[in-house]
């Protein structure tokens, strides 16, 4: 007689779940989602339609190449929602403060504002990490190929550890990417193989990666401590009974860090695709997007009389003996080896002086012509790319001209690295929808996977703080950290504390993910690069 095999056995949250789906917040959800999604993808047609009726150009292909790269672009975000967004809804739906698809709902409002209200210093960090001659060459086909491999290597990986219910980090994701490109580039060109990536910028970056997730276990382990010494209710240490909710004021806290968490992801990991969507507006539609056409009359006017106290101070630490041929081709040198030379300071002067020639006779940002928007941003570019290297390499400034510098070189960064706020409303509402679409593996992992008891309210808080806090500071530096990571490595650091036991198996794959994300990504991006461009040639 043949046998019937046992039906796989639910998680507790397919259980609730299953208990929830005729309830009012799953379509009360889905409803309100539907209707910022509406809006926004109304306020962006709107926005984009007009921006673009500037640009005048007898074929439809930049158009049709803006509308992939910004698919791809969008697409990264939508994956990274799979990830990193549903981290923050874990602690509330496993102690049943939050019903799954209202604390779905309720974390992507305040990803969206969090996107909104994000400054971009994270998106312009990671494009600083970008080959310097590829970046210039944004419009072109090599440029465009770096883009392409660099999203789809992230997009591909961050699919593969989902599937597989990794908690992996989008961000070390992209640094990998960038890695490959930027090595790739220079076996490309016949070099090193490492001179066009920005090691010192890498370096950066990676330890903000590296140490976020042993400061979100640390960190989370003595707040958890904490609370045990200082909180005496007997009910915040205990695992939830049922399905009823928490104690009102348990339940506020943990509402409350989710919506922490929730805000400060969408403002730091929401910004990671927001430089590579602008680097492609610049190349698909320079016209419209090479320069921040709100810098008006009044501000070039401004600008060009801070650009001669500049010119005048450069003026001040150069050589006698220096020549310049070519002042771009000397700050390209500079920007991409980081080896200072007298030339150097002569062609930044040169480079001042031109910039603020060529402001004052256009009169505004927006009356540049068409077939110089590109050219103008990139002169912008390397100057103050060259200043940010100069603080380091360069002949020591008294105090005095390192201020009008510093001045000098915040227009030139509000010229041409900025973020229209519908890049931001698309990034956001990708986010969200990838979070409504592929949430439950990742909270499923975090709520049931790492700890082997079930997350008491004290455990969800502390991860939930040490999150906010942790992703919250690096924001405010302009550093890229893995939401994944610190959360992960928060709900680990709290089971540590309580003693109740990890599950090694999972833990070991979540590292093994982490170890293998940045190979992983270099390589495929690597490859992904030297096919694309050969397909561009």
């Amino acid at each position: 007689m043949a046998t019937t095999a046992p039906a796989p056995q639910l998680s507790a949250l397919e259980q609730k779940l299953q208990k929830s789906k005729t309830s009012k917040t799953a379509w009360v959800g889905t409803a309100v989602f539907t209707v910022m999604l509406v809006v926004g993808l109304g306020y962006i047609i709107t926005k984009l339609s007009k921006d673009l009726a500037a640009v005048h150009s007898a074929s439809v292909f930049p158009y049709l190449l803006l509308g992939v790269a910004l698919l791809i672009a969008l697409g990264f975000e939508f994956v990274n929602g799979f990830h990193d967004t549903a981290n923050a809804v874990a602690t509330v739906i496993y102690t049943h403060s939050l019903e799954p698809h209202l604390a779905v709902v309720w974390s992507g409002i305040w990803n969206f504002i969090g996107v909104l209200t994000s400054s971009g210093a994270v998106a312009f960090s990671i494009v600083a990490l970008l080959p310097v001659e590829l970046i210039l060459k944004v419009s072109k086909g090599s440029g465009f190929a770096m883009v392409f491999a660099l999203l789809v290597a992230a997009i591909l990986w961050n699919l593969a550890t989902w599937w597989r219910g990794l908690p992996a980090s989008s961000s070390h994701t992209m640094i990998g990417s960038i890695l490959g490109v930027g090595i790739m580039n220079q076996i490309m060109q016949g070099r090193s193989g490492t001179s066009g990536v920005d090691w010192e910028q890498v370096t950066k970056v990676f330890k903000a990666l590296l140490f976020s997730p042993l400061i979100g276990f640390a960190m989370a382990a003595l707040i958890f401590g904490l609370f045990k010494l200082l909180l005496k209710d007997e009910r915040l240490f205990k695992a939830p009974e049922g399905e009823e909710p928490p104690p009102f004021h348990i339940r506020a806290l943990l509402i409350l860090t989710c919506t922490g968490v929730s805000f400060f992801h969408g403002s730091n990991d929401g910004q990671k695709g927001m430089g590579l969507i602008m680097l492609i507006l610049v190349g698909t539609v320079p016209t419209a997007y090479a320069l921040n056409h709100t810098v008006d009359r009044g501000s070039v006017q401004t600008f060009a009389a801070v650009s001669t106290q500049v010119a005048g101070a450069l003026h001040n630490y150069e050589e006698p003996s220096a020549v310049v041929g070519d002042s771009g081709q000397e700050l390209e040198r500079f920007v991409s080896s980081h080896q200072y030379q007298p030339e150097t300071m002569l062609a930044t002067e040169q480079m001042v002086i031109a910039i603020r020639n060529e402001a004052v006779s256009y009169g505004s940002l927006g009356n540049v012509p068409q077939d110089m928007q590109a050219n103008v941003r990139n002169q912008m570019y390397l100057t103050s790319e060259a200043f940010r290297l100069m603080a380091k390499s360069g002949p020591k400034m008294n105090a005095a001209d390192a201020a009008v510098i510093a001045n000098y070189k915040g227009f030139l960064d509000k010229s041409t690295r900025f973020i229209p706020t519908w890049v931001k409303v698309a990034v956001a509402l990708a986010l969200g929808l990838g979070t409504m679409v592929g949430w439950k593996r990742i909270v499923i992992t975090v709520g049931e996977k790492i700890g082997k008891t079930h997350l008491t309210y004290a455990q969800g808080a502390a991860a939930e703080i040490t999150a906010m806090i942790t992703i919250g500071l690096a924001d405010g530096y302009g550093l890229p950290v893995s939401t994944t990571h610190v959360l992960s490595s928060g709900v680990a650091g709290t089971m540590a504390a309580n003693r109740s036991g990890l599950q090694l198996s999972t833990i070991r794959d979540i590292a093994m993910a982490w170890v293998f994300t940045l190979p992983a990504a270099a390589l495929l991006s690597a490859g992904l690069f030297w096919a694309f461009n050969a397909i561009a040639k």
